[in-house]
């Protein structure tokens, strides 16, 4: 058994499934900004609510990728390479997402922000659905040759099993979104966030659930067919606990039913990490994909010392900024770029 390229594909999985976590909710959350928010004091509250987070959850994409090239460099190579245009999509998402939260508040007129606010909407859902796009197909398979090269044009990539992953993650980042404004937010916000999800909890899950499935079909085994029955399990007691009004639980089990359904994906795929769709021969796995033994464990040296400072930090901010927000907590909103105007030309006088 090849035990060091077992447990960094386990890290690997963890680091996706971590950044599905936290990141989840903030692009579900970033999607709700047209639909969900009735006017700017709601807006405002929604981007209060993962304003002190959003950066430091995106920084798991970064961290899960680059372990990726690390540790399994042609897989990195591979599945980078083979899904070029989608993941190029994915980072002038994030690009537009990140410089809206900067720019949103700069003028204080409401064609400036709704603007920025449809930038956020549309970065959030371009950026979900590109990654599990990615996961997707690193668990379906990409029609790979015998030197992991792409067979095909621009889109070969795209198939059922592409649409699902997107699917999965956006309909999974909506839920998580509804989930975590109920748990931090106060007021007619947070019950309508509650009442939202109720209602969409029985379709939103519903590509996450089939996709865990579809792998089962494919090459499941016991455990992972018993992880999935746990995930569905997981759901309806996440549906039972919000209808209460339990929303610390309601959270909690939501967050269950993605840690079961990654547990079942990836112990399912195991230990492939990416598929060829022309020729099970080519198949990348762990052990013709993976980097030395001297390089993995030196990365799990680092990883060692350096993981439990990044979590213990992350858990810190959290626990800063844990109180809910309210719309009585939103100051009026005013405008930045007319005073640096304004005082650019009394200096020239």
């Amino acid at each position: 058994m090849d035990l060091l390229p077992t447990i960094w594909f386990i890290a690997i999985a963890v680091l996706w499934t971590g950044y599905l976590f936290l990141e989840g909710f903030d692009l579900g959350v970033g999607m709700l900004m047209k639909s969900f928010a009735r006017n700017n004091t709601e807006r405002r509250v929604l981007l209060n609510t993962i304003g002190p987070v959003w950066d430091g959850n995106e920084v798991w994409l970064l961290t899960a990728a680059g372990a990726t090239f690390a540790a399994f460099p042609l897989w990195y190579a591979s599945l980078f390479s083979a899904l070029y245009l989608p993941l190029l999509l994915v980072l002038v998402a994030l690009i537009f997402r990140a410089v809206a939260f900067e720019y949103r508040g700069k003028v204080d007129t409401d064609q400036w922000r709704a603007r920025w606010d449809w930038a956020i909407s549309a970065g959030s859902l371009v950026a979900a659905f590109g990654v599990g796009t990615a996961l997707g197909l690193t668990t379906t398979g990409l029609p790979l040759n015998a030197n992991g090269d792409r067979e095909g044009g621009a889109f070969a990539w795209f198939s059922g099993y592409a649409v699902l992953g997107g699917l999965a993650v956006v309909g999974f980042s909506l839920l998580h979104g509804l989930a975590f404004l109920a748990l931090k937010t106060d007021g007619e916000v947070r019950h309508r966030a509650r009442r939202w999800f109720l209602r969409l909890l029985p379709v939103l899950i519903l590509p996450m659930a089939g996709w865990a499935v579809s792998l089962q079909l494919l090459s499941g085994e016991a455990w992972t067919v018993v992880a999935v029955v746990a995930a569905v399990a997981a759901a309806v007691l996440a549906w039972m606990l919000a209808r209460r009004g339990s929303e610390g639980r309601t959270f909690l089990a939501l967050s269950a039913f993605l840690l079961l359904c990654s547990a079942s994906i990836f112990g399912a795929a195991f230990p492939v990490v990416l598929p060829s769709t022309l020729n099970p021969a080519f198949n990348l796995t762990i052990s013709n994909a993976s980097s030395s033994d001297y390089t993995l464990g030196l990365m799990s040296v680092v990883a060692a010392i350096g993981l439990p400072l990044v979590l213990a930090y992350q858990a810190w901010t959290y626990w800063v900024f844990r109180r809910r927000v309210s719309a009585q907590q939103i100051p009026e909103a005013h405008s930045f770029l007319p005073a640096i105007a304004a005082k650019a030309l009394n200096s020239k006088d």
